[in-house]
């Protein structure tokens, strides 16, 4: 099967990576199912893509795993089947340890893994049944080495990278593909909605995340890799270096990120 010929079901798909994905893989004749809390959103997401008449939209909210095995269901009948599940949907940090409340530190595991977990074991007996399928993950940087301010956003991203690793050697016999993405800054606002100790929005964006890379040069970058079914994607300026620092060179990676600007 052609690659314009996939279906992909996008979560987080009404603003940032989600969004500029959406618009790269309609652009490329592929279809699309679209969803998120928002469906005022994504109505406007769908209405901007290439091919709008080969978009579907399926709110839904991560946090209600309750809810995502009907969601499931209604997502395999839109198009008779799905290709590829991109778990992109998720939210960040910026606060130190000492003052985040532990209800912050369940919020950020509810959405960022367990979410994404849950949705992808009711996914996964369609994937099984049809003997193909191909999970794509969007993690970060920091789910392969930590930054201040970030903790438990990082533990979140890491403990995807142990479970979806663990899934691609399970379903590999099954047909089935894992792909983990792994963003630098990106010009987003997962700045701004990034959580605060109490629980609060920072509502302000980032010094680096407003220098990083654009989304749509980032979703041109991350649909080659989907595409090549890479297993695991750095993507962003230098501080992809640091997954390499961190293997080889772990403390200087500790004294460069704390003189470096994070924030």
């Amino acid at each position: 099967m052609a690659f314009s010929d996939k279906v992909f079901w996008i979560t987080g798909a009404s603003s940032g990576i989600g969004e500029a994905l959406s618009y790269e893989l309609s652009s490329k004749g592929c279809s699309l199912i679209l969803s998120a809390r928002s469906a005022d959103k994504l109505k406007q997401v769908k209405a901007s893509c290439a091919f709008p008449d080969r978009v579907r939209i399926l709110p839904l909210d991560l946090s209600d795993m309750d809810s995502l095995s009907a969601k499931v269901q209604q997502a395999c009948n839109l198009f008779d089947r799905i290709d590829i599940l991109v778990n992109n949907a998720g939210i960040s940090q910026r606060s130190l340890i000492a003052d985040t409340e532990m209800e912050v530190y369940q919020k950020l595991i509810r959405v960022n893994y367990l979410g994404t977990v849950a949705l992808t074991k009711a996914l996964l007996p369609h994937f099984i049944n049809q003997q193909s399928g191909h999970f794509v993950t969007v993690t970060s940087l920091m789910g392969k080495f930590g930054s201040p301010l970030r903790s438990g956003y990082c533990g979140a991203k890491h403990a995807l990278h142990g479970f979806f690793d663990v899934l691609r050697m399970e379903h590999e016999k099954d047909g089935i593909a894992v792909s983990l993405i792994c963003p630098g800054f990106v010009q987003t606002d997962i700045a701004k909605n990034a959580l605060t100790a109490d629980g609060s929005p920072q509502n302000k964006q980032d010094t680096a995340t407003s220098n990083g890379l654009s989304p749509e040069r980032f979703a041109r970058k991350m649909a080659d890799a989907i595409e090549k079914k890479t297993w695991e994607k750095y993507i962003g300026g230098k501080e992809t270096a640091g997954v390499y620092l961190k293997r080889f060179f772990p403390r200087l990676l500790h004294k460069l990120v704390l003189k470096s600007q994070v924030v």
